[in-house]
């Protein structure tokens, strides 16, 4: 089983890499291949429940996800993504939400969308024993106040406190850092500047690491961001088996004999 330290040891020396996983199924698939790094992503609000943004996941949604790929995960360090005003409100609050995380449904860590109001939070999680992943750059909880999705730190002043940002919460405790949509020389002069690990998504080659959410990787989705690369094509083939499936039954080819049994005591029952 990965740990904190183990990620803490590859940083500048490996590349790290991480998927995000939101099912048992997908995150053994994950875990085999060795990542090294498994996020439950508030994503699963757009990829799994319909969502058109991550704020409407809850503390249980996120919980009967992390649980469901922690016990599917022997090797992957897994992540639990906070969803929105489950952190940074109330601190009792933030960190019984975050410690059921680890406690209950078998993570090994939280990530937190950050800013200026989880810096006290990360070390008080950090001095209980909560590994904090932090998240800066696009904050995909805050598109009710970008209006969108747009790259961040294009602007000096902009850049220089996504940077003060990174290296506070790096005096904080943070093990990681996610960077997400920044200019890539923005994510390399950070990389430089902290001692936690840098993953990046869109953010350029720099980054200690990388994250992709897995449906983009697979393929899954039906859009992808620019940043994104699909390294396969599953819904073509899901969508190929499931117009299999629906001709074979309409047809009369399936069932065939060797997917049914008869008994022949039942012949006479009636």
């Amino acid at each position: 089983m990965s740990t904190v330290r183990d990620l803490t040891a590859k940083t500048g020396e490996e590349p790290i890499t991480m998927l995000t996983a939101y099912d048992a199924p997908t995150a053994t698939i994950v875990d085999e291949a060795g990542v090294d790094v498994i996020l439950v992503g508030d994503s699963v609000a757009n990829t799994s429940l319909g969502h058109e943004t991550t704020l409407p996941v809850t503390v249980d949604d996120m919980a009967r996800h992390v649980g469901a790929v922690s016990r599917a995960t022997d090797d992957a360090l897994v992540v639990a993504d906070m969803p929105f005003l489950s952190v940074g409100v109330d601190e009792k609050d933030s960190l019984e939400n975050a410690g059921r995380m680890l406690k209950e449904e078998g993570a090994h860590a939280v990530k937190l969308e950050s800013g200026p109001h989880t810096v006290e939070l990360t070390e008080k999680m950090v001095q209980l024993g909560i590994p904090v992943m932090a998240h800066l750059g696009l904050t995909p909880q805050h598109v009710n106040q970008y209006g969108g999705y747009p790259r961040q730190g294009t602007e000096t002043k902009e850049a220089e406190r996504i940077l003060e940002l990174a290296q506070a919460h790096d005096e904080a405790g943070a093990f990681a850092l996610v960077l997400e949509h920044v200019p890539s020389n923005l994510a390399a002069q950070i990389t430089d500047a902290v001692e936690m690990a840098t993953i990046g998504i869109g953010a350029g080659p720099d980054c200690d690491g990388q994250v992709l959410v897995v449906d983009d990787a697979l393929g899954l989705s039906e859009w992808s961001p620019s940043f994104a690369k699909q390294f396969g094509n599953v819904r073509e083939e899901m969508e190929s088996a499931v117009d299999g499936y629906v001709d074979a039954v309409e047809s009369g080819e399936f069932p065939a004999e060797e997917h049914s049994h008869e008994e022949a005591d039942l012949d006479e029952i009636y």
